[in-house]
């Protein structure tokens, strides 16, 4: 749901609550330890709240303390509220015999995502390449102004939508703001011409990708698809004239098995 004011100023808002989860959220890929004292510079919250938060974390089981390095990893619980969210999308299953033989035939990575705050995540991805350079997996963030997957959620969302998002970005990720805004107009005028989004190297050098919206929201929910080649493999025009249109079909292919599903069950009733 998008908020029109700041949370906070709801008096049903639980600080504490807000608090907590603010600091699960300050792990990131290749940080799989922070201290107290990262907790505090990431979330400007004071040693004491810090340390009380921790310690209360880790007691629930969503943090574990580590004594060799006396540091915070992300605990079990984390993992377990997580699995049944993931494991509710039956559009995960749907997709991913039709995610692989599209990664399959380009040789890339094929992923489904949806937008967090100012990010989007991946919720399911198939790999056919082996390149270092970009190894997505489940859970994976990329900025929403920079990504072919940000810029196609943004191309589908209404314009309400579409501008509460940007604030959020822009008062909560500076550097992501001054960095992309600008070249976000073009990106989503492309989008409105061609029905997809690309991104050639903003996010990894060595990887273009392009990206497709589904077209009707699941349970209120934008879900974008992904294909991301390494930058070796491409020609001048293979990003858009061929590896766009394969990645389109795929979605339609989908949504039509979905809509296929529903009137089963419509028929069934």
């Amino acid at each position: 749901m998008l908020m029109t004011q700041h949370p906070s100023r709801n008096p049903q808002f639980a600080t504490t609550l807000a608090h907590g989860l603010e600091l699960l959220n300050c792990f990131k890929l290749g940080e799989p330890v922070l201290g107290n004292k990262e907790f505090a510079e990431r979330t400007g919250l004071s040693k004491a709240t810090v340390s009380r938060l921790t310690y209360t974390l880790a007691m629930i089981g969503f943090l574990r303390y580590d004594n060799s390095v006396r540091k915070y990893r992300l605990g079990s619980a984390a993992v377990s509220v997580g699995y049944p969210f993931l494991q509710g999308m039956r559009i995960r299953e749907l997709a991913r015999p039709l995610m692989k033989e599209l990664a399959d035939a380009v040789r890339g990575s094929v992923s489904l995502g949806m937008r967090d705050r100012t990010q989007m995540v991946y919720v399911e991805t198939s790999r056919r390449h082996e390149s270092p350079a970009f190894r997505p997996d489940t859970g994976a963030t990329l900025p929403v102004l920079a990504s072919a997957m940000g810029r196609a959620w943004l191309g589908r969302a209404t314009p309400a939508q579409r501008d509460a998002v940007l604030e959020l970005v822009r008062t909560r990720d500076p550097v992501q703001w001054e960095t992309w805004h600008a070249s976000l107009a073009p990106a989503l005028r492309a989008f409105t011409k061609r029905g997809f989004a690309i991104s050639e190297g903003e996010i990894k050098r060595d990887i273009h990708a392009v990206a497709v919206p589904m077209r009707t929201p699941i349970d209120s929910e934008i879900f974008v698809f992904n294909c991301g080649v390494p930058r070796i493999q491409l020609g001048r025009h293979t990003l858009v004239d061929e590896i766009a249109p394969k990645l389109i079909h795929m979605v339609e292919r989908l949504e039509r098995e979905l809509e296929a599903q529903q009137d089963v069950a419509l028929a069934g009733k």
